[in-house]
């Protein structure tokens, strides 16, 4: 079975991507499945089930996205394989612009879009720094130059990258996609004993006990101050 993990910022068109590459990915005869990670809701499920995809939904509620995929990942990667899938697809929102957390050796997909703003890249992180596929979405809102400008920043944040533009309401580009992220040769049996590509988000302080008053004699554990200079 083949593992692919998906991210990318809130409303980026992740779902729209992934329906459309599953269609060319059925037509050659490849069952896919998906596993949809969230914090608080989602109904994307509902729009797997209406193309006959396999789906499972996760959510985070209190934990952070990061630790809650990373503590399932493994349990999702055993019911793709019962499942019986070819290729199994997790989609996650990068609520945080760190999720998801990249696995070493499994390809990572990145979508981003153009709507988000030119400085968006730069503000993403390992989400889109450490992805091997950056698809771009919602090319046609914009302008050719704005396009190119868009495509520009991305490569500099990450140059490593393919980087490509796919359609999620047509479906351009997703035929291309498909042939990236499906190799018939690579398969996943466990991930026990992979490693992250970038650690995830460090943090165990008061409020992450359930501290909700303001000020340093609450705050105890990994705590972070903004430098404003010398008091005064």
């Amino acid at each position: 079975m083949n593992l692919v993990t998906v991210s990318g910022p809130p409303s980026s068109g992740k779902t729209s991507l992934i329906i459309k590459t599953i269609e060319n990915l059925k037509n050659k005869g490849i069952k896919v499945g998906v596993v949809k990670f969230d914090c608080l809701y989602t109904d994307d499920d509902i729009l797997y089930s209406k193309i006959g995809v396999p789906v499972k939904k996760g959510l985070s509620a209190s934990v952070c996205p990061d630790h809650y995929f990373v503590s399932n990942i493994e349990e999702v990667v055993q019911w793709g394989k019962r499942e019986g899938l070819d290729l199994l697809i997790t989609e996650s929102a990068g609520l945080c612009n760190r999720c998801s957390p990249y696995i070493q050796n499994i390809k990572a997909v990145c979508v981003i879009d153009n709507l988000s703003g030119i400085n968006t890249p730069k503000k993403i992180g390992p989400m889109l720094k450490t992805a091997d596929l950056v698809v771009i979405t919602k090319g046609d809102i914009v302008s050719q130059a704005e396009r190119e400008v868009f495509a520009s920043r991305v490569n500099s944040v990450n140059p490593k990258a393919t980087i490509m533009h796919v359609n999620g309401l047509t479906g351009q580009g997703a035929f291309e996609f498909s042939t990236l992220i499906y190799d018939e040769e690579k398969h996943v049996d466990s991930l026990k004993g992979k490693k992250l590509r970038f650690s995830m988000p460090s943090a165990l302080c008061s409020y992450c006990l359930g501290e909700t008053r303001i000020g340093d004699e609450h705050q105890m554990g990994n705590v972070r101050k903004i430098d404003l200079g010398d008091e005064k």
